[in-house]
């Protein structure tokens, strides 16, 4: 498996494995519309905005994690999700694609890294806490952070 940054090749792919995730393993009420983010990768993430990554596995997106900058320091995670082939020790895809978020974060000189998830993904809080991250209130995120409609969880990890 890789970890490559986002090409617009992905694109389907990508789009396909979230709302997959989202809407048929955990039964998330969100769409596409929701989020227009999905539709326009390069522009929500890239060109100094951020990062986005996908994991590969013979040439399958199996893993998505992307990152926005914010203001004073803090990025934000977005879209953290992998196949449900590819989860847990044998493939350690989230791991993998979240150590690489990291990395990107610290050397790009960050200095807190939040995320909102839903309620319903007990095993992404198991594994955020695994990794460091703290719960928070929401009303302890930073001003700029947008928090999604189906965000009701929130964790922060200081990586300076």
């Amino acid at each position: 498996m890789q970890i490559k940054s986002y090409e617009e090749k992905y694109r389907d792919q990508l789009i396909k494995l979230v709302l997959g995730v989202q809407q048929d393993e955990f039964g998330v009420a969100i769409t596409l519309d929701d989020q227009p983010d999905l539709k326009d990768i390069s522009n929500h993430y890239m060109n100094g905005l951020g990062h986005f990554w996908v994991a590969v596995q013979d040439d399958k997106v199996v893993g998505t994690i992307g990152v926005l900058f914010l203001e004073n320091g803090n990025v934000a995670i977005r879209k953290l999700f992998t196949d449900a082939e590819y989860r847990g020790k044998e493939y350690q895809t989230g791991q993998k694609l979240l150590d690489t978020l990291e990395a990107f974060c610290i050397e790009n000189g960050k200095k807190s890294i939040y995320l909102g998830t839903t309620d319903k993904f007990k095993a992404a809080h198991r594994f955020y806490e695994k990794n460091a991250y703290d719960e928070i209130n929401k009303t302890d995120l930073p001003v700029d952070f947008h928090v999604l409609a189906v965000d009701s969880k929130f964790y922060q990890k200081n990586i300076v």
